[in-house]
């Protein structure tokens, strides 16, 4: 004959029912997130007759509360709320850098933010690299947002050295420079410091020609005629990069090749070579230098009417991602929270026979297993959790692309190796 136990007789007032009530969910809940949610509610009370099959509790009593498996079913899903928003944020966060941030409701609709923003796939547009690549364009000389001004000033007979900083921020304090003419960066230097771009330089006038490096003999070209003695007209074949470097070259070489002067720049203070000869109005006389020069601004502010985007989403943290709805959770997910669910009811009950080791019924005693529980609990959830965590890494939208290519190589081999159909003509 079994032993009948009976704790609530002996040492605990305390037995798990076996059914649950969804009225009873919303007071009962620890943070009440979901309580809007009557799927949530149905789902809690549900929890409560699985949890007391799992751990047997048409055999033995289970000292826990309907409350207590209410508690875990909503912690549960916020568990599995966190590793999804987690993988997601993983996911979306170099294309979401710089976008405004939001919140959402339990029922995923957005409450504060870019109503764009909802449960939404979002477009890859490689963000991230784009911003980068904004910055680095401005200084290739190939596009990007950052304002690049033009100024210049006038030399002085035999001195070599000027301030390019000193020029600027006085330029720009007064409105207009040495020439009385209006700047468009009155105002805008301050205290903030310049970033010298090039320097431009007068050249002589004289026509200067060159021999291509396919050029051959009696073939030459200009600076002033590019195009029309091109290396092209040799009728030698030139690789394309010829071509682009020729391109790229030309600028730097017109100023490097023809020039009489030439400069040192070191923390925006400039020394030309030679001095400047105040005497000698010819064409090689140096009188006025430009230069082209942007203004480091703070990595945190914007600049005037550009959007850089540096306001907003800035890290996980700042995602416009809410605990996900409950609605929104399917079978899978469902699953994963009851089996979660079950795992810390059984750290909670392990935790409760913890307090006794064991349990006086009459003529004997029953020793409690709180340690088996309390081991189990915690190895169940943490291979449920990296288990999800496995799965999503598996597919993060980078796994996912490179799974299909490797469905299209595979695909391309199956074809290469099957046989051509045979026509007969």
């Amino acid at each position: 004959m079994p032993t009948n136990l009976s704790p609530k007789s002996q040492t605990s007032a305390i037995i798990l029912t076996s059914t649950g009530s969804a009225e009873e969910v919303s007071s009962a809940v620890p943070f009440g997130i979901y309580t809007g949610s009557a799927a949530f509610r149905s789902g809690a009370s549900d929890q409560v007759a699985y949890v007391y099959k799992k751990l047997g509790g048409d055999v033995v009593d289970i000292e826990l509360t309907p409350a207590n498996v209410y508690a875990a079913y909503e912690e549960a899903v916020l568990e599995y709320s966190y590793i999804f928003n987690l993988h997601q944020g993983k996911n979306v966060i170099s294309d979401a850098l710089g976008d405004v941030t939001g919140t959402f409701n339990h029922l995923g609709q957005i409450t504060s933010g870019p109503a764009s923003a909802s449960l939404r796939f979002p477009r890859i547009e490689a963000n991230y690299t784009n911003k980068i690549a904004d910055g680095m364009a401005t200084m290739a000389g190939v596009g990007g947002t950052t304002t690049i001004y033009s100024a210049s000033f006038t030399t002085t007979r035999n001195q070599q050295d000027y301030d390019l900083q000193t020029i600027i921020s006085s330029s720009s304090a007064s409105g207009v420079n040495d020439n009385g003419d209006a700047i468009d960066y009155a105002g805008k230097v301050t205290d903030k410091r310049i970033i010298i771009d090039k320097v431009f330089y007068r050249s002589p006038i004289a026509m200067w020609r060159f021999y291509g490096y396919y050029g051959g003999v009696g073939v030459v070209g200009n600076y002033q005629t590019y195009g029309q003695y091109a290396d092209d007209t040799t009728f030698e074949i030139v690789p394309t990069w010829q071509n682009k470097l020729q391109a790229v070259m030309y600028e730097d070489s017109l100023y490097t090749r023809v020039s009489h002067y030439s400069y040192e720049l070191i923390n925006n203070k400039l020394r030309l070579y030679p001095a400047p000869r105040g005497e000698d109005n010819f064409a090689g006389y140096l009188d006025r230098v430009w230069f082209k020069f942007r203004i480091k601004s703070s990595i945190f502010e914007e600049e005037g009417d550009i959007d850089t985007g540096i306001e907003g989403i800035n890290n996980l943290n700042t995602l416009p991602f809410d605990n996900i709805p409950y609605e929104n959770i399917n079978a899978i997910g469902k699953q994963w929270i009851r089996k979660y669910s079950l795992a810390l009811c059984k750290e909670m009950l392990g935790q409760i026979r913890g307090k006794f080791t064991t349990i006086p019924i009459p003529g004997e005693s029953v020793t409690l297993n709180h340690s088996e529980l309390l081991s189990q609990a915690k190895e169940e959830q943490q291979q449920l959790k990296d288990k999800l965590m496995e799965i999503l890494k598996e597919v993060e939208y980078p796994e996912l692309a490179k799974k299909d290519q490797e469905k299209v190589t595979a695909a391309e081999e199956t074809l290469r190796r099957s046989p051509l159909p045979i026509f007969v003509g």
